[in-house]
């Protein structure tokens, strides 16, 4: 018994440690793995879509010259706001002047044609029928009378030939008489001639009145000048743009959308739109049309926005913006973090802490976010549910409580000066 007494209390220590270690693991075992985890409640969740967009006006033309003519003077410059009608462009006229000049000269020329033909020449060619009439009369008569000569032998028989050709040729002066004078009459000839003379010449003279007008160009509504490529001395022909106009019209915004998100979008939706050179001026803007057909070689589709209030000052065409735009929202939701899905044998779980074990539960969900998800079944309000990734159904846990909330609507990040993303190049939401 003396020898053994020393050895019970050298093992003595070491079986202490032993309990005490085996006791701190069971402990730590029973006190469970330290997992965070949310608590499932209600709150509002909102779905938003966000991609780059651009402002685009309604209408654009060029403005050109439809003569060949040197510029004389440029009225605008790049930038300016123009009226309706507002010259833009004067050139030379000198040669349209000259034009104008001869066409209204013809012009008088063929109206006095007219008018003489009207008045002095129809009182000359009834003169001249009126003659033609009496020398008829007359070799008529001379021809009876030589006839009653020759036939009592007072008179040579050639003497009768002479007197009948002097009848055929006053015959044939009073019918050329005659067909003058028809000629003067209000449907002859001549006047249709003369009429047809003078609407020619006045058509000529509209014609040189409307390549001067052309020598002005001027807007054709109002707008705003977008480019100038044109200079005083410089020859302009037709078929060169010259002025670049953006007419007035209520402002556009467009966005080419991929079209997975087509889904999500329907005119009228409410958006928030930022331009990325002035990221601090939010605006607010409607869905104004989705476009029938989808661009085949960039899967897009075309998304046309209006401006809620009139467009901004600095607004310029083709600047580049940013627009997010609320597609579906849920006023109260049971909203948990959508990294707290797993997908489970029967379809999409997540992990319930109960007591102090990690449960898996099969749930249904609904709207969807990008860090948000909508739970229609499966997690009751104010439960526990764990986000590791790592922890495995069963386990025990100890759940440390983790602060989320689901991100505001981009309407309500603009009341509160959040901004809206500007970086974005293509549909990013879901």
């Amino acid at each position: 018994m003396q020898l053994r007494l020393p050895s019970l209390r050298r093992l003595l220590p070491l079986l202490l440690g032993v309990v005490v270690a085996a006791g701190a693991i069971g402990w730590f075992l029973m006190r469970g793995t330290p997992s965070e985890a949310v608590a499932a409640r209600y709150a509002p969740l909102v779905r938003t879509l966000q991609f780059s967009a651009r402002v685009a006006t309604l209408s654009r033309v060029e403005i050109g010259s439809t003569v060949t003519a040197r510029v004389d003077k440029v009225l605008v410059r790049e930038g300016d706001q123009v009226r309706a009608h507002q010259p833009l462009v004067r050139l030379e006229t000198e040669e349209f002047d000259a034009a104008l000049a001869q066409a209204i000269a013809t012009e008088k020329q063929a109206e006095a044609r007219l008018a003489g033909l009207r008045s002095t020449g129809r009182s000359t060619t009834r003169a001249q029928l009126e003659q033609a009439e009496a020398t008829l009369n007359a070799a008529r008569a001379e021809f009876a009378r030589v006839q009653a000569l020759v036939a009592q032998g007072f008179l040579s028989a050639s003497r009768l030939d002479d007197a009948k050709r002097a009848v055929e040729v006053a015959d044939a002066q009073r019918d050329a008489a005659q067909a003058q004078s028809q000629a003067n009459a209000d449907r002859g000839t001549d006047i249709a001639q003369a009429q047809a003379q003078l609407q020619a010449a006045r058509a000529a003279t509209s014609a040189a009145r409307a390549r001067k007008t052309q020598a002005v160009l001027t807007a054709p509504a109002a707008g705003r000048v977008l480019s100038r490529q044109v200079e005083p001395g410089q020859i302009v022909q037709p078929g060169k743009a010259l002025l670049g106009l953006a007419l007035s019209g209520p402002t556009q915004i467009v966005a080419q959308v991929d079209e997975r998100f087509l889904e999500q979008l329907r005119i009228g939706q409410k958006a928030v739109v930022v331009a990325d050179a002035f990221p601090g001026q939010r605006m607010a803007a409607t869905i104004l049309s989705i476009a029938p057909e989808i661009d085949a070689q960039r899967g897009s589709v075309e998304v046309k926005f209006s401006l809620d209030q009139p467009a901004p000052a600095f607004l310029r065409e083709d600047m580049t913006l940013s627009a997010e735009v609320e597609t579906a929202r849920r006023d109260r939701a049971l909203v948990l973090p959508a990294r707290a899905l797993r997908t489970g044998a029967a379809g999409e779980v997540m992990l319930v802490a109960e007591g102090r074990r990690a449960v898996e539960r099969p749930v249904r969900t609904g709207l969807r976010t990008l860090d948000a998800v909508e739970i229609l079944d499966g997690v009751k309000e104010g439960e526990s549910v764990l986000l590791a990734a790592t922890l495995k159904p069963g386990a025990r846990v100890r759940v440390q409580p983790a602060e989320w909330q689901p991100s505001r609507s981009p309407q309500a990040r603009a009341a509160s000066g959040g901004a809206t993303s500007s970086g974005i190049t293509e549909a990013m939401g879901r």
